[in-house]
């Protein structure tokens, strides 16, 4: 590996300027939190790994090169952000990628369930940042993102619960970058677009059977200018750099990463 701040990523180079820092990403067992928590690896920094269950945390801190380790708390829950900050007191970079979804009749939505998301998808991040944000402006540096989906500005019908959780996340992240502007710490949101993690398979054969990735871009994300659904590690490579100095100017952002799905200018 190349020593100091340009190293190889995905066969890229890539000045990341994230050697010394401490990066948190939570739900990172699989998926985009798991291709994230690799690239900021591969970028120089040390990371923490998240996920409920010991044995995935354990598996998927093996599988990552680099100076990591995992901390296993359930983080949708206030009770497993404090286990997390406990363990984990100070972080450069907190990355808010916990996230859960599922395709539901909007009419048909329980209570239980539109709390059920707004706790996990957003309570998660805010907690997080509650605690670490006024920690970094302390230090004088902060990266704080949250992963947030297109489908918080293109609300798909099936999914109504999942894109109110996305929208509100918006607003945080922009009320966050406001309070601590001018401080060296940013916030921002990352939007992806339908990215195909183990999940979103299940969620395809769910909605199209066998017809797979196609049918379901061609049925279901028909905006999708791609013509494929993102891989992990293409929303990674964003989160990254916006994880970055190279980033500095950034902040208060919605950056899509969304292959062209939401059919709109802004964001």
């Amino acid at each position: 590996m190349n020593s100091g701040p340009e190293r190889r990523l995905r066969g890229v180079t890539y000045f990341a300027g994230l050697s010394g820092r401490t990066a948190l990403v939570t739900g990172s067992t699989s998926g985009i939190g798991f291709a994230t928590a690799q690239a900021l690896a591969e970028a120089g920094a040390t990371v923490i790994v998240n996920g409920r269950s010991q044995d995935r945390v354990d598996e998927a801190v093996a599988k990552i090169a680099g100076d990591v380790r995992g901390v296993a708390a359930d983080v949708s829950t206030a009770e497993g952000v404090a286990a997390l900050v406990a363990a984990e007191p100070d972080v450069d970079v907190l990355v808010n990628n916990l996230g859960i979804f599922e395709a539901a009749p909007v009419f048909e939505i329980p209570d239980t369930e539109w709390l059920r998301f707004f706790e996990t998808n957003v309570m998660s991040g805010v907690r997080l940042s509650t605690h670490h944000a006024p920690r970094m402006v302390e230090r004088g540096w902060g990266r704080v993102i949250f992963v947030s989906s297109e489908s918080a500005v293109f609300v798909p019908t099936e999914m109504v619960h999942y894109g109110m959780t996305k929208t509100a996340q918006l607003s945080v992240a922009r009320g966050m970058a406001q309070a601590v502007a001018g401080t060296g710490v940013t916030v921002n949101s990352v939007l992806p677009g339908s990215t195909l993690t183990p999940g979103v398979e299940e969620f395809i054969r769910d909605r199209v059977g066998d017809g797979g990735e196609a049918e379901f871009v061609r049925t279901e994300r028909p905006t999708l200018l791609l013509g494929r659904l993102i891989r992990p590690q293409e929303v990674a490579n964003l989160i990254t750099y916006v994880s970055s100095d190279l980033a500095s100017a950034t902040t208060g952002a919605a950056l899509r990463v969304d292959g062209g799905t939401a059919p709109t200018l802004i964001p």
